[in-house]
């Protein structure tokens, strides 16, 4: 059981220009030098020498792979060729009600969905009509779905260049090819307004003006860029269904298409299922048709018994309109919740858009929520609540829904968003205060590294300055999109905060360091609580402003205030680098990596001091109002039944 192979990223999503990229478990670099490689090509190029190798080397082995490219999940970086072919051809110049109504129109016709079935109104609440949109808006919307569509486009293109090799082997009749192509549901996750940085968003900036925006519209998708687009156009891609990923009660949350081929064996070419299905079914089908069972042990170890039904009978014309055999399924993400059971639906009511993510937690998810009944054999948009008609089905599905859950170990449920980002966890430097290096290192993931957010810190190099004077980077972490860096530019030492590319905060010496041992030393004090606030379901210590002080051989060359700090997250895809850059860097302007440190660094400390709540500090947290990353009271707890 397992792969042979990997070839992808590490993590939960990726820059497509310069991707963390690994070969089995080495970080590799085929972009550099490389102007205009994208990671869509290569990955498409590198499944097929894979399954070229495989048929060459032993043409009757059967081959296996996930294919899991990074569309179409942001950011969305497809290639200037596919965004010409989608902006040339206007699909979305009528704004996103339009399209809505166009997209529920086609499915009707072309009996993908029932014709009964009934769209909810658009949810002026939540996002724009598209009229009431300023022209200025509309601009950069357009622009931003354009952007979308040509990664999807792109995406779609590269697979089908992986299937394609297949059929050239003569294989493509015995390939079974299950084609899962989103994002969960449609993601909202840039906000009703996009973004052209993903890490903005996740570190609080979830409503970036248009006008700022603006001014990345020409290199929207390009390596300048981490984008997400509105939400407007995520509710209208979700269609017929309402909301959006991490929305997990809901099927615009958690619905997907799926095309299912292997044309030795399915003979209903084009044909419709729609019985219940969910991913955990996908590994039995697999089996079922390879004629596997699932190892009762591994190496000697007892394995838990594989979740999900085969779907494999839906395979056979005679099985097409027959019963769901997925009977029971539940679904839980960010405190919402919902189980199927046989053609029902209880769900919870949307209480958080997902851009909704910074304020405190809804501290009782299981029961203070509004539930909703949906019986989808009826009412496949799930818009039709019937709760009040039937209260006794509404507690049976509760009920239900507690075993499930219990059984499959979603309890203690947990509705916090952004604050599980900062949350403490096992890694290998919890409980450090210290860390040192003496040799250059790259390519430290963010999990395994030193984190100074929320906190103060003193970062201490040892160097030696060569005859002729010495430039380069001592110590980075993070990249383009938000992060830090400690350097030596012409000579002179720097240290840089990246605030999610919108400002850059910069220390730097006044003269170059001479020949010879230096000291150069970082010290930020940070006047926040920090993350034990969160304890208290408040977000108050996060992000608090702070004073750097630059000092070369003991002496302060540069001191300057910080207002605000990243309070979340760095830029997650990029690692913690020493004596070098890699991939992006968090200063164009300054430099271009690889910048590798001319000088020798002799020992490099990073001492951090996090905080600790006091007795007094506990006291005033348990009576205060719930606030935000930026100090403000928060407006948008999630709601309890009303």
């Amino acid at each position: 059981m397992g792969f042979e192979y990997f070839y992808g990223f590490i993590g939960g999503d990726a820059n497509q220009w310069q991707p963390n990229l690994f070969r089995n478990t080495t970080q590799i670099y085929p972009f550099d030098g490389k102007p205009g490689w994208n990671l869509v090509t290569g990955m498409a190029d590198d499944a097929i020498d894979y399954l070229s190798r495989i048929n060459q080397t032993a043409p009757s082995k059967p081959f296996f792979m996930k294919y899991a490219p990074g569309a179409t999940h942001a950011p969305h970086h497809p290639t200037k060729e596919w965004i010409k072919k989608i902006s040339d051809m206007h699909l979305f110049d009528e704004g996103w009600n339009k399209v809505r109504d166009k997209i529920f129109e086609n499915q009707k016709r072309l009996g993908v969905i029932p014709a009964d079935t009934q769209m909810e109104p658009w949810p002026t609440k939540v996002l724009k009509n598209w009229d009431d949109c300023t022209a200025e808006e509309k601009k950069l919307f357009i622009k931003q779905v354009e952007i979308f569509a040509a990664y999807e486009a792109y995406n779609d293109y590269e697979i089908g260049r992986v299937i394609q090799s297949i059929e050239d082997m003569g294989k493509l009749d015995n390939t079974l090819i299950i084609y899962i192509n989103g994002d969960n549901g449609t993601s909202a996750e840039g906000g009703p307004l996009g973004t052209p940085n993903e890490v903005a968003f996740f570190n609080g900036i979830n409503a970036m003006p248009v006008n700022v925006q603006m001014k990345w519209y020409d290199v929207w998708g390009t390596e300048q860029t981490y984008n997400h687009m509105s939400a407007g156009w995520s509710w209208a891609f979700d269609t017929p269904f309402t909301w959006f990923k991490q929305n997990a009660s809901k099927l615009g949350g958690v619905g997907q298409c799926m095309t299912v081929s292997w044309p030795g064996h399915i003979k209903d070419f084009g044909g419709l299922r729609q019985q219940f299905m969910h991913v955990i079914d996908v590994v039995p089908t697999i089996l079922e048709a390879a004629g596997i069972k699932a190892p009762e042990t591994v190496d000697g170890i007892k394995q838990a018994p594989i979740e999900g039904t085969s779907f494999a009978y839906t395979f056979d014309v005679k099985n097409a309109k027959a019963p769901t055999r997925h009977k029971t399924q539940y679904f839980e993400m960010f405190g919402q919740w919902a189980l199927y059971d046989q053609g029902w639906m209880l769900s919870t009511q949307v209480n958080r858009a997902p851009w909704e993510a910074f304020g405190p937690a809804n501290p009782d998810p299981l029961n203070n929520q509004v539930l909703e009944l949906y019986n989808l054999d009826k009412d496949f948009s799930q818009s039709q609540n019937v709760a009040a008609k039937f209260p006794d089905k509404v507690k049976e599905l509760k009920a239900k829904f507690i075993e499930e859950a219990k059984r499959y170990q979603v309890f203690p449920m947990d509705a916090s968003v952004a604050a599980r980002i900062v949350a403490p966890r096992p890694n290998i430097t919890a409980g450090r205060t210290e860390f040192v290096y003496t040799k250059p290192m790259v390519g430290l993931p963010q999990g395994d590294s030193p984190v100074i957010l929320n906190s103060s810190y003193t970062i201490t190099a040892d160097i030696e300055v060569p005859a002729g004077g010495a430039e380069g980077m001592i110590l980075t972490s993070g990249g383009r999109f938000g992060g830090y860096g400690f350097y030596l530019l012409k000579g002179k030492p720097v240290f840089l905060w990246n605030l999610v590319d919108l400002k850059r905060v910069k220390w730097e010496g006044p003269d170059a360091l001479t020949p010879g041992k230096h000291t150069v030393e970082f010290d930020f004090k940070y006047e926040g609580l920090g993350v034990g606030t969160l304890l208290f379901n408040n977000m108050s210590g996060l992000g608090r402003p702070g004073t750097g002080v630059l000092k070369v051989d003991g002496k302060e060359v540069a001191t300057q205030k910080m207002e605000h700090t990243l309070p979340m997250i760095l830029q997650w895809d990029e690692s913690f680098d020493i004596g070098s850059d890699t991939l992006t860097g968090v200063n164009d302007a300054d430099y271009q990596p690889p910048f590798p440190l001319t000088a020798k660094l002799n020992k490099l400390t990073i001492k951090v001091d996090r905080p600790q709540l006091s007795p007094e500090d506990a006291k005033k947290l348990e009576n205060a109002e719930a606030t935000a990353v930026d100090g403000q009271p928060i407006h948008h707890m999630q709601p309890g039944p009303h």
